[in-house]
């Protein structure tokens, strides 16, 4: 008996109850609006009348379910009352600056439409059936035991009938009333569970924008990734050789020393740009101006590089100045993880740059040496490597629908060769 009592007194069916009758009284102004179309037939039959006003109830009902507000209303009291999950039903705003898409749902269009309608219509007809008949079976679980209040309960056999007006049978009576009230609730609560997902769910064509929306943001994180993964790797490599450089040369040559200390200190005032860029946007925070760095930043690349002790062999050739956009800054970046590579594993030895941009596409390209020996001031087991760089460069260049290559070139020699195709500004 506990066992059958006990789904009655969960929070969850009281919760679902609430729920089934709120929406059946939320459909009682409509009612009178039914009433007249039955009220103007008047020579009708009284059955035709009564079915003629449940049809126009119904059929404001699902009208009602058309509206965006309901729908809203509807989701989020399933969610509190129900318990069941689902998504916001309209696009959240964007907030000024924000840059990840937000995954949310818009109104469904075409067939999608009558889910709604379809799930109020099943909502308003549960919460009168599951109220009226619940509350019928309450009220006689109250009035029948010793027939205190005249009430009695019978039953028509063939040739005979059973009367129930007091004694231990119409305190049975009364259990069995009270218990099947408890079922009636416990079917209507988990029906409206059951079908809430499946009717206010996201239909297939939000599921694929969702899908499409989880899928931008996913390469938007990605991108953040590549360019933090650049801007800061190029910038703690430098910095780290800049600095064993100025050790090196503090007492012998403090104007040097002090020349890497300052190529130190503007490589990381570039690379706390780009971080407060990206921790702003992951944030979901109002952040600045995004960093440009373009092929025109080049020279400073390249300067930077320098002052970290290396030898830099700059070729370029075309009017590199002429690639806008997206193409200038992954140039910058690719040529930047390249220089970044060389810093890190090359041996001493100049390091060669190929800039080349042409009509039909733009050529870049880092040849350093390799070998035991390392850069001086610095030692291969400073710079650990996970492997990410290449990866990130691969995956920048296949987006573009570029070439890559990298790998030994010769003795003692490693290259890097990625081809873009141009697209030149006006």
């Amino acid at each position: 008996m506990i066992r059958a009592i006990r789904p009655f007194l969960c929070g969850s069916t009281y919760s679902g109850m609430l729920f089934a009758c709120g929406g059946a009284l939320a459909s009682l102004p409509l009612l009178p609006l039914a009433l007249l179309p039955a009220l103007a037939w008047h020579p009708a039959p009284q059955e035709a009348r009564i079915a003629l006003v449940l049809l126009v109830w119904a059929v404001l009902v699902g009208a009602a379910g058309l509206a965006r507000t309901t729908r809203r209303a509807l989701i989020v009291s399933a969610r509190r009352l129900l318990g069941v999950r689902l998504p916001d039903p309209a696009a959240a705003p964007r907030p000024a600056g924000r840059t990840l898409p937000v995954p949310a749902l818009a109104l469904p269009s075409g067939a999608d439409r009558w889910q709604t309608p379809l799930w109020l219509l099943l909502h308003v007809a549960l919460g009168w059936t599951g109220g009226l008949v619940s509350g019928a079976l309450l009220f006689a679980g109250l009035a029948l035991p010793g027939g205190w209040t005249g009430v009695w309960a019978g039953l028509e056999l063939p040739g005979r009938v059973v009367r129930v007006n007091g004694g231990w049978p119409s305190w049975v009576l009364a259990l069995g009333c009270v218990l099947l009230a408890a079922v009636v609730c416990v079917v209507v609560t988990n029906a409206l569970r059951w079908s809430a997902p499946r009717l206010l769910g996201p239909s297939a064509a939000e599921r694929l924008a969702l899908a499409a929306e989880r899928e931008r943001a996913l390469a938007e994180r990605n991108r953040l990734a590549h360019e933090l993964h650049d801007s800061i790797g190029h910038t703690l490599t430098a910095a780290t050789i800049q600095a064993a450089v100025a050790g090196e040369l503090l007492s012998a040559d403090p104007a040097a020393a002090r020349a890497a200390l300052r190529s130190i200190e503007e490589s990381a005032r570039a690379a706390l740009e780009d971080l407060d860029y990206v921790l702003g946007v992951l944030r979901e925070e109002k952040a600045g101006t995004a960093p440009t760095r373009t092929l025109a930043d080049l020279p400073e690349l390249l300067d930077r590089v320098r002052h970290a002790g290396a030898v830099v062999e700059p070729e370029l050739s075309g009017e590199p100045a002429q690639v806008r956009g997206t193409l200038s800054r992954a140039a910058y970046r690719i040529l930047q993880e390249g220089l970044t590579n060389a810093l890190r594993h090359g041996a001493d030895g100049p390091i060669k740059v190929r800039v080349a941009a042409t009509p039909d596409g733009l050529e870049l390209g880092v040849v350093n040496r390799t070998g035991t020996g390392t850069r001086t001031g610095t030692g291969t087991a400073a710079f650990p490597t996970s492997g990410h760089g290449l990866r990130g460069l691969a995956e920048r260049v296949r987006l573009l629908n570029g070439e890559i290559e990298a790998g030994p070139d010769g003795p003692q020699h490693w290259r890097l060769a990625v081809r873009l195709p141009v697209r030149w500004s006006a």
